[in-house]
């Protein structure tokens, strides 16, 4: 079964940041990588659901024109728009994925650590509203922890395990450790291009 908002709720109610997104450097030392394997310097239109109090969130908005930042926690939606208030292009909403998934396009989509919170019908539908809603040529983040969570109804590797060879997406980037995997595809046609093909150093 999916994790209903309640979850989310009593996690901010005991902790402002139940995570330690903002203190912890594994936290910082992933998001870093996960800046790093974006293919692109700019984007034009990016939709990062389950964003939390905003860290990562700051990050992208500092490499995106516009920024859809959303999460299903009223206190978490308060926290990133308190984080993201500097940041012009920047908009936090309360949505629920995959229900409340916005039409888009979008040439970025950054699903980091939400996958595993949903049942496998409903990542089913997260991963066709993906690859909707993200325009030719876009690229799609994948970032989750792999170790087993009581709570949670999948693990991160069944997350991406949901989204591999799914028609429309090829994969561009692939970073996996102990403690979770990193993966990002291309929305084609038209076919993937490498960060050196495209600025024709091959």
């Amino acid at each position: 079964m999916t994790l209903p908002t309640d979850y989310f709720d009593r996690m901010y109610a005991d902790d402002g940041d139940p995570w330690g997104f903002g203190s912890r450097w594994y936290e910082e030392r992933k998001y870093a990588l996960t800046l790093a394997a974006l293919p692109h310097r700019r984007y034009r239109a990016a939709f990062e659901p389950g964003c939390s109090i905003g860290v990562l969130s700051a990050a992208l908005a500092a490499r995106c024109d516009t920024l859809l930042a959303t999460d299903v926690a009223e206190a978490a939606v308060q926290a990133a728009t308190a984080r993201l208030a500097g940041a012009p292009g920047a908009r936090v909403a309360a949505l629920r994925i995959p229900d409340d998934f916005p039409d888009g396009p979008f040439d970025l989509i950054v699903l980091s650590e939400v996958g595993y919170y949903l049942d496998a019908d409903a990542l089913s539908r997260l991963a066709e509203a993906t690859v909707t809603a993200l325009e030719p040529g876009g690229d799609l983040v994948l970032v989750h922890w792999r170790h087993p969570v009581a709570d949670y109804p999948l693990g991160g590797d069944a997350v991406h395990a949901a989204f591999a060879g799914r028609a429309g997406l090829e994969r561009t980037v692939a970073h996996v450790e102990a403690d979770f995997r990193l993966e990002v595809y291309a929305r084609v046609p038209p076919a993937a291009r490498s960060v050196a093909e495209a600025e024709g150093l091959c």
